[in-house]
């Protein structure tokens, strides 16, 4: 299409410094910025993610609704929290509106197996006004796409084991305190690891509530076990408080994590299905200590056994560039909460964006 691609951004963080220059490199053009930090708010877009000044200011998010009538962006994306309960008003607030949205809410990968009642409630008032919704980043590729892919080279598989460690301190203070991250271990117990403990029944009512807290693995299985066909016939979780042997600063926190406080947290997911086949993932969130690095590493088992592994990997700057790839896949979506296992793989875009866009769906 012969006109400009409009994208607003929602959180100006450290990933929204990423976001809204890979998206105005690739030819997008940043018409709203917003953000609940004092400290963001009035600055230039350009400035914040290191180019010129474009007459764009960060804003109150207080005001997000009123400029959308405004702005009338093609897409907004949402790098804010981690649970979508907590994004639920501006996707709420998009879909009302009929703006196109792509989020970095790790729940939002597949939020039917976590949130079904919240998610069918943004799913009707996106399809009423034409919308697409979904989530992506990081686990939308690693956790998922790669893995899917490369399940069609197995013949048999009896079981998929996945492995990732990331540094919260990349990611901002939302996520690092869904990890726990300066947490005491009695206060990790208490709002973490003791939904671990609940009864089948008793995570059903939180499930059915909107209230459960889902670990990025217990979505991405869910994401899985879609995408390849299987039946879920048990799943579980079980989150375990990390500690380091001193002190840690941490510059998310703006304080140093003394040794005996949490530093974050190793979240398990074992999901059981009627096909026979047992996925068991793991993910690892922290704030590292020097020298750590991040890892992704998965095995399919069966006939013959596939290995699938990731090594220096630039978590950040992956998460971002996927999620603008993702805007394509939003504005020429089918109306409705549309998760990443209904689409195919990102795709990189050699042209700008705007090319491969159909603005008229």
């Amino acid at each position: 299409m012969n006109r400009e691609l409009r994208v607003v951004q929602y959180g100006c963080g450290k990933m929204g410094k990423f976001l809204m220059r890979y998206a105005a490199e690739k030819g997008a053009q940043i018409v709203g910025a917003y953000d609940m930090n004092p400290s963001v708010i009035g600055i230039d877009v350009g400035e914040i993610y290191g180019g010129k000044n474009i007459g764009v200011l960060v804003q109150n998010a207080e005001h997000f609704e009123a400029e959308l009538k405004i702005t009338k962006p093609d897409c907004v994306v949402v790098a804010t929290r981690s649970l979508l309960k907590d994004v639920k008003e501006v996707l709420m607030t998009c879909a009302r509106n009929g703006i196109n949205v792509v989020t970095t809410c790790d729940e939002a990968l597949y939020p039917w197996n976590s949130s079904p009642k919240l998610v069918a409630e943004i799913d009707e008032i996106a399809k009423e006004n034409n919308c697409t919704i979904t989530g992506a980043g990081f686990p939308d590729l690693s956790y998922c796409h790669l893995v899917a892919a490369t399940a069609g080279s197995a013949h048999k598989i009896t079981k998929i084991t996945g492995s990732a460690s990331y540094n919260v301190e990349d990611y901002g203070i939302a996520l690092a305190e869904h990890h726990g991250a300066g947490y005491s271990a009695e206060k990790f117990d208490d709002e973490i690891a003791s939904v671990d403990r609940l009864s089948v029944e008793d995570r059903q009512i939180l499930i059915d509530k909107g209230e459960f807290k889902p670990i990025p693995m217990w979505n991405a299985n869910g994401w899985l076990c879609s995408k390849l066909g299987l039946t879920v016939k048990s799943q579980i979780q079980r989150c375990e408080p990390i500690f380091y042997d001193g002190d840690l600063n941490s510059k998310t926190l703006n304080r140093v994590i003394p040794k005996g406080e949490v530093c974050g947290m190793r979240s398990v997911a074992i999901t059981e299905t009627e096909e026979g086949i047992t996925l068991e993932t793991e993910s690892i969130g922290k704030v590292y200590a020097e020298g750590e690095a991040d890892t992704n590493n998965w095995v399919i088992y069966g006939e013959p056994d596939i290995y699938v592994s990731n090594s220096n990997i630039k978590n950040t700057e992956m998460i971002c560039a996927l999620m603008v790839s993702r805007i394509v896949d939003v504005v020429n979506g089918p109306a409705g909460f549309v998760t990443s296992d209904k689409m195919g793989p990102a795709k990189y875009y050699v042209k700008p964006m705007n090319e491969y866009c159909n603005f008229n769906k």
